[in-house]
């Protein structure tokens, strides 16, 4: 594993428990240089604000706190 995917796991995996909270998960599908595939699951997996949690949340603090460059997409 290189150093941005470990950056990159480490800091969703801190992140998890947020989500953990409110019932609901995530699953690291694929990280492919700067792109990040994630599954959002219980609670979250079908949550109408999955695209704001994705995008407003994991995506912007891992651009804020790794690089700007990274892109998380949502696989089902």
């Amino acid at each position: 594993m290189n150093t941005l995917n470990k950056q990159i796991t480490d800091r969703l995996e801190e992140l998890r428990v947020h989500l953990q909270a409110d019932g609901g998960d995530l699953e690291i599908v694929e990280i492919d240089g700067k792109l990040v595939k994630l599954r959002l699951q219980g609670a979250c997996g079908g949550c109408p604000h999955a695209a704001m949690t994705i995008k407003g949340g994991l995506e912007r603090i891992l651009r804020e706190e790794i690089d700007p460059e990274i892109v998380i997409e949502r696989v089902m």
